[in-house]
């Protein structure tokens, strides 16, 4: 079993940028796809970006594409988020995940989750 812990959220301005970061713990996140899916007031959690396990494949949500990077340090058993061009409509609640299969997209289907950090883009 996989635990996950987010760090790296906070207040930025928009056109700011944040690097979010996703620390695993318990097993080797080599195993996994990972992935970051978000949350905002009031509406269903949605899928952001995701990494294959050896990182040669990536996948992002239309909202994020050019603005957000994912990558993984397996070595470090860590995936971040590089988050840039903030817009007040990015502000949420932004959660890892770890997935035994690629291509989750899904909430649903999600195998693990971390506890989530909190987004905020002021305008």
């Amino acid at each position: 079993q996989v635990q996950l812990v987010e760090s790296g959220g906070g207040l930025v301005q928009a056109g700011g940028s944040l690097r979010l970061s996703c620390a695993a713990s318990g097993r080797t996140i080599s195993d996994y796809a990972m992935g970051w899916f978000r949350q905002a007031p009031g509406k269903e959690r949605e899928f952001v970006a995701a990494i294959s396990m050896s990182g040669d494949m990536t996948h992002y949500a239309d909202s994020v594409k050019g603005r957000f990077t994912i990558s993984r340090d397996n070595a470090k058993n860590t995936v971040y988020l590089q988050m840039n061009s903030l817009k007040p409509e990015d502000t949420a609640v932004y959660y890892c995940t770890a997935d035994l299969m690629w291509g989750t997209t899904q909430a649903m289907g999600v195998d693990h989750w971390g506890q989530g950090t909190q987004v905020t883009v002021s305008s």
